[in-house]
């Protein structure tokens, strides 16, 4: 009997989490702002809690934001958070003291964009499960603008080179869309404007077959950089038929043995404040939609606990994974 089920889309192929993308800031007060106050997002609690990094949490994703001139990615990052009149309010509420910088939003039909005081461009969505499955809080897809021509060679290489599912669109423009994970992807979309050239930008993925991609890699030339036992990089994205580089992005290339691979990362309820919180509201409850109400109070148990006794928050945190974390 012919199950009916489309076992196929659950297929993930090699790449099974997007996690990062890394912009230089010059000024980590501005990015606070923009990130923590206007958006609404959450700085990582545990790692880089200085003055020269900061780390913001986007449900399971996170944006990187070292010291350094700005970098400005090529194109935007699209992310899911509820409450669109919220994050207008909250957007509005910094412009003072972010004038005279690049900041600037404005409102479409599906969505808000916001652009950063150096000029990255934040495109910010309702939840819909149509377009982002089960994501409520997250990074479902990063877009890069790529010169005209290249886009069907690009998505070439991400299936010969790193074993990644992708497709060629030729809807509304012609877009290579490249899987990264569960409702995640890399999207390079064609455009006929002239491009900046690259200013050093990355973004981050998991891989289960980690070896393989290196190997083909490597045979071109293209590793870019050896991190470590779990880390390699690579920058060209090439024709897999020619070599001919097509765009250039780092990509930071992770196993799935790395030690920080499903970390356990804390997302507060922003519209919870002084005045309004009240007990196990200042947490999302969690990052992708649970499938059952149990799952639901599983996840705020476990943020619950994770935020009371740190060391005890891997063992505990783990509980999350039950429940879509």
């Amino acid at each position: 009997m012919q199950p009916p089920f489309d076992r196929a889309a659950e297929d993930l192929g090699n790449a099974i989490h997007f996690e990062h993308v890394n912009v230089t800031v010059p000024d980590q007060r501005l990015a606070t702002l923009f990130y923590v106050t206007g958006l609404g997002l959450t700085r990582d609690p545990y790692l880089m809690v200085s003055d020269s990094n900061m780390w913001i949490n986007v449900g399971r994703s996170q944006f990187h934001l070292p010291d350094g001139a700005p970098q400005v990615l090529r194109g935007h990052t699209g992310i899911v958070i509820a409450g669109r009149q919220a994050l207008i309010e909250r957007l509005t509420s910094v412009a003072k003291k972010l004038a005279g910088t690049a900041f600037a939003f404005s409102e479409h039909n599906d969505h808000v964009e916001a652009v950063c005081p150096w000029g990255n461009r934040v495109r910010c969505y309702e939840p819909d499960a149509a377009r982002f499955g089960r994501i409520t809080l997250g990074i479902p897809y990063v877009e890069f603008d790529v010169p005209i021509g290249t886009a069907k060679a690009i998505a070439a290489f991400y299936p010969e080179i790193m074993g990644i599912p992708a497709e060629l669109n030729n809807g509304d423009g012609t877009v290579a869309r490249a899987k990264m994970g569960k409702d995640q992807y890399l999207q390079f979309r064609e455009t006929d404007r002239a491009l900046p050239d690259y200013d050093g930008h990355h973004v981050q993925m998991y891989i289960t077959d980690f070896s393989g991609p290196w190997r083909r890699l490597s045979d071109r030339g293209l590793v870019s950089q050896e991190d470590n036992q779990y880390q390699y990089r690579f920058r060209d994205i090439v024709d897999p038929a020619d070599g001919k580089p097509l765009f250039t992005v780092e990509h930071e290339v992770r196993s799935a043995t790395h030690p920080m691979y499903l970390r356990p990362l804390i997302n507060r309820n922003p519209a919870s404040t002084n005045r309004t919180t009240r007990c196990c509201a200042t947490t999302w409850s969690g990052a992708i939609r649970p499938t059952s109400a149990g799952w639901r109070s599983c996840a705020v148990r476990c943020a619950w606990w994770s935020t009371r006794w740190p060391a005890t928050r891997s063992r505990r945190m783990r509980r999350l994974r039950c429940c879509g974390w």
